[in-house]
């Protein structure tokens, strides 16, 4: 749904005041609501609807506007799993998931938003495919081996934010790039440790051959990690660098659920 762009200014702040009774900070949230845009490095144009794209404060706004939304859906029988203007409803069947469709599209009409083209579809989980949502990959395929992941362009952002420190000439310590990686590797560990475990056996991986090239570089020898660098530097040795592991950390964590200590 494209609520942050299309929210109407009126009926938010009639929401709002009746949770806010301070004038002066209702006040406040207009002028941040009309603030406007730049629409050019010269034209700076009012905002008449919708909330500022990135500013912190849009998806709390957009969640007290959707929250009638939400107990409509509950009202009528429908589960549905919201995250600001992002949001799925489970349905039973492809007929539910159609009527469930239809009194969406009513009353987002209704309340002055518009569902978003591309990312509004019923979907069958259990076909190949699945979907997407915050993140994660949906899918009950048979063959898929897992129910969700993370998506493709989760994994590869993580990649991305780590390519940086992993590069194979990067100066700095094996403890100093250790310390420079585990932030990151635990922030995507706390969010995506609900995966299969093969989803953070394979950023392990990544992370560790990653790190014996840039070892392999440093001993001045060529081409690409061989079995070499893998004995002299096994996952037990990564270990004890501390490098954070996501499938040690949520080996741990499966076994606290089950009491199994």
């Amino acid at each position: 749904m494209g609520s942050f762009d299309t929210i109407p200014h009126q009926p938010l702040l009639q929401l709002i005041g009746q949770r806010i009774a301070d004038g002066k900070v209702m006040e406040l949230l207009e002028r941040y609501l009309k603030s406007g845009v730049m629409a050019s490095a010269k034209e700076w144009q009012p905002s008449e609807q919708g909330t500022p794209q990135g500013a912190v404060i849009s998806p709390l706004l957009a969640n007290l506007y959707l929250n009638p939304l939400d107990h409509e859906m509950a009202r009528k029988g429908y589960q549905m799993v919201r995250y600001a203007d992002d949001f799925v409803v489970c349905a039973r069947t492809e007929e539910e998931a159609q009527r469930a469709l239809a009194e969406i599209a009513q009353w987002v009409k209704t309340a002055g938003l518009t569902l978003h083209p591309a990312k509004t579809r019923i979907v069958n989980a259990a076909d190949k495919g699945g979907f997407d949502f915050l993140g994660y990959h949906f899918e009950q395929y048979r063959q898929s081996g897992g129910k969700k992941w993370p998506r493709q362009k989760s994994q590869q952002k993580l990649r991305e934010n780590l390519r940086a420190k992993l590069s194979r000439g990067r100066s700095g310590s094996i403890p100093q790039i250790v310390a420079e990686l585990n932030p990151t590797l635990k922030g995507w560990y706390g969010y995506f440790k609900y995966s299969p475990p093969g989803a953070m056996q394979r950023v392990d991986e990544w992370v560790r051959e990653r790190t014996r090239h840039i070892i392999r570089r440093r001993h001045k020898r060529r081409g690409m990690v061989k079995g070499r660098e893998r004995t002299e530097y096994p996952n037990a040795w990564f270990a004890a660098q501390g490098l954070f592991s996501l499938k040690a950390a949520q080996a741990q964590w499966l076994q606290s659920l089950t009491g199994n200590h």
